[in-house]
């Protein structure tokens, strides 16, 4: 005979339910749990809230020894001067052109190379794997001496991609962290869906397409959001291989223009810097249930 299990049982947590329903321990709670929430929000917001308002100053209310909190009075002018004068727009548009590529391409390698490895079970799939998970232990700098001789001189082809796109697309094809994350989920969806696809009649590459990508939808949208925000924020990659001044991305022209002989006003170079970080948080404040609802993304049951 076996015992039924308890209908409901209770959640533990750190203050319990019968503490939370006296007063004077629930005002205690949330006084500690607002003064935490602001401390936190001030330490990641207002560093951002200083670069937006400090663009909104005079170059002298910005050099003055006391800062203020609120600009005296708001100027729009550094961020129009930063867009035109500082040409912001043009590598605005190659930041974006490159997050494009790159994303496409990272998507595509890592897509494929995870459902070969979840599904189709190739030989020494295991190894390959391993070593894949073996080059996250590696530092990022280590990899920059061997990445930059590979597309300065193509192996087999011979061909230099310095100061182009290829440069920037091709060392971030294929990432091992995302092919990882995508074979994990990959790992869920149940074989009996790929079997009765493949009674029907479907190949391999419309089962990918049309079985597991629309079940993959969360999954992919925080691949697709860390490819783009990787891309978008690299600078020392880029800074690299796009020597070129009109190929060159939004980060590595600011720093070049920061450090040129022509003086550019620190508030038109502040304005820029906040142009080339509204895009990522517009970003995550669109996809941010996308990018919880993702990285949350269990089991399938079927």
């Amino acid at each position: 005979m076996t015992t039924a299990a308890p209908a409901s049982s209770a959640t533990r947590s750190l203050v319990s339910d019968q503490e939370l329903a006296r007063p004077r321990y629930r005002a205690v709670y949330f006084a500690v749990l607002t003064a935490t929430t602001v401390l936190f929000a001030a330490a990641f917001l207002f560093p951002l809230y200083w670069m937006a308002s400090s663009a909104l100053e005079t170059p002298r209310e910005f050099a003055a020894q006391t800062p203020t909190l609120l600009p005296k009075s708001v100027h729009l002018t550094a961020y129009h001067d930063a867009w035109s004068q500082l040409d912001i727009a043009r590598f605005f548009l190659n930041t974006v052109w490159y997050a494009a590529g790159g994303w496409l391409i990272q998507i595509s390698v890592d897509v494929c190379a995870a459902y070969a490895l979840s599904k189709l079970r190739p030989v020494f799939g295991k190894a390959i794997f391993a070593g894949m998970l073996a080059s996250l232990m590696l530092p990022a700098a280590a990899l920059l001496v061997p990445a930059y001789l590979t597309v300065s001189d193509l192996p087999l082809l011979h061909l230099n991609l310095l100061n182009t796109p290829w440069a920037l697309w091709l060392p971030g094809a294929a990432n091992a962290f995302n092919i990882y994350v995508l074979r994990r989920f990959f790992d869920q969806i149940p074989g009996e869906l790929l079997d009765a696809a493949a009674i029907d009649g479907a190949s391999r590459l419309q089962t990918l397409l049309r079985v597991v990508l629309p079940l993959s939808r969360p999954v992919l949208a925080v691949i697709s959001i860390f490819a783009v925000v990787g891309m978008w924020k690299d600078f020392l990659w880029p800074l690299l291989v796009l020597q070129d001044p009109d190929k060159q991305t939004l980060s590595v022209a600011l720093h070049r223009l920061s450090t040129s002989t022509t003086q550019v006003p620190p508030t038109e170079m502040i304005a820029g810097l906040s142009i080339a970080a509204l895009p990522m948080i517009v970003l995550f404040l669109f996809f941010q249930r996308h990018i919880l609802g993702g990285l949350s993304a269990g089991a399938l049951k079927g």
